[in-house]
């Protein structure tokens, strides 16, 4: 297997558990409950929820490759307990819903044993599958050569199950056979090399180098942590796992990292733009597309190219609010001769954006999220502005914290890019379901109002 796809797999375990685990669920409640519930579907989509919830609220997804039986163990109890409160509540609070001590008996204990089957089976095949065939394995590189890191690269090679290729260590106070070279050779070595992970040993570097491979590892989505050998690095920025009993510190990940908050925000952007599209689109797209036709010859839909989440590009749709030209790279300024009239109108109350729903309903966007630049901005920003590589991290939105914020629009200076990306990269670290519906509230608020960047 080549170094390209060692690792490369990892991404799809966590949503292939979520996904085994919510059939088992809606399988054993249909079997168990058909019967005693008046709509069978209603209770089935209560229960996913309550389990979602419940493995949100618990972490019960958070099982990594170093994580211990005994935790994975704690997780599946405390998983089981909240989830019996879930499916107990449901029956005091509708008539119409027969109470089975049976039934709830069963589905809890078919339930929780097919789920620790599948997890456990799913846990230990892939142990066994690094060890026999080499492959779902994650390359790292050491920086340092403290006595610390020389136990953690002991560890890699002791523990096969874990999954870790040694690729060696980079350091500028020591020299031997082990050492790659100094740590001016280590942002080549990890791209050529396909690295995904970089361990660092505080005592070798200084906060200008430290602050330097932070920002090249989010420019090229590489993890870092860290080995605590230095008792001045923890911070509330930082968590701590144990890999055997060696401990490892790393930058806390965004929420929206989480693959059961990914399914949670999916959920309401699917139910969220289905609305939209049935109740207001429905009827104002055909008028739109008479108003847009008899103004100017060309499509009803503008259909662009845009970076979207991994920088992969998705076509994103407009209402056509411009006469056709050879300009599309370049974003609209204020009194553009390219905008027709109704297309100001559709600018200035953003409705030639909600076509967007579209993309948000095919998985391309999300109600709420960073915009989508256009490539030529892209291009421009990405090495110039520190953090801009975060907002590839997760979907881009229809409308999002930058621009309920008053950063809407053309982009006139440097600085009016710097301060977008300011706010979106604070959406991202500090999502919350609140601060989605806040900002959707808020663009309905400013598009009443109207806002004077919105042409």
């Amino acid at each position: 297997m080549t170094a390209s796809n060692i690792g490369r797999y990892s991404k799809h375990i966590r949503p292939i558990s979520i996904l085994m685990d919510l059939m088992i669920i809606s399988i054993s409640g249909v079997y168990l409950f058909e019967y005693q519930v008046f709509n069978i579907g209603y209770y089935i989509a209560y229960l996913i929820i309550g389990w979602c919830a419940v493995a949100v609220f618990i972490n019960f997804y958070d099982v990594y490759r170093f994580t211990a039986p005994i935790e994975i163990i704690s997780k599946i109890i405390k998983q089981g307990v909240l989830f019996l409160l879930i499916v107990l509540a449901f029956f005091p609070f509708s008539k119409q819903y027969a109470f089975s001590e049976k039934a709830v008996v069963v589905f809890m204990i078919s339930s929780i044993a097919l789920v620790s089957m599948s997890k456990c089976v799913l846990f230990y095949f892939l142990k066994k599958y690094r060890i026999i065939t080499g492959s779902n394995f994650r390359n790292v590189v050491i920086i340092g050569y403290s006595p610390e890191a020389i136990r953690l690269k002991k560890l890699f090679e002791s523990r096969n199950d874990y999954g870790y290729h040694f690729f060696g260590f980079f350091s500028d106070k020591q020299e031997n056979i082990e050492i790659k070279g100094r740590l001016e050779k280590l942002k080549s070595f990890v791209l050529e090399n396909e690295i995904d992970e970089i361990y660092c040993s505080m005592k070798e570097v200084s906060n200008a180098q430290l602050n330097k491979i932070i920002a090249f590892s989010d420019e090229h989505k590489k993890t870092i942590k860290f080995i605590p050998d230095s008792k001045d690095i923890f911070s509330k920025n930082l968590q701590i796992d144990y890999y055997d009993s060696f401990p490892v510190l790393s930058l806390k990940k965004t929420v929206l990292n989480d693959p059961t908050i990914k399914v949670f925000k999916r959920l309401f952007d699917v139910v969220f733009s289905t609305i939209v599209i049935i109740g207001l689109l429905s009827w104002l797209m055909p008028l739109l597309a008479i108003l847009i036709k008899l103004e100017s010859k060309g499509p009803v839909f503008f259909r662009q190219g845009r970076p979207g989440i991994d920088e992969n590009e998705f076509y994103c749709y407009k209402f056509r609010s411009m006469k056709i030209n050879g300009m599309t790279e370049t974003e609209a300024s204020k009194n553009d001769p390219r905008v027709t009239k109704i297309g100001k109108l559709m600018r200035k109350t953003s409705i030639d954006e909600m076509s967007q729903f579209f993309n948000v309903l095919l998985g391309d966007m999300s109600v709420v999220g960073p915009r989508p630049h256009l490539w030529s901005q892209n291009l421009s920003y990405a090495n110039k502005i520190k953090k801009y590589a975060i907002r590839h991290c997760v979907k881009s939105g229809i409308t999002g914290l930058a621009q309920v914020s008053g950063f809407r629009g053309e982009i006139e200076t440097e600085r009016d890019m710097i301060n977008r990306i300011k706010f979106d990269v604070f959406y991202i670290e500090n999502w919350s379901l609140i601060l989605d519906l806040k900002i959707i509230y808020q663009t309905m608020l400013n598009i009443y109002k109207g806002e004077e960047k919105a042409y």
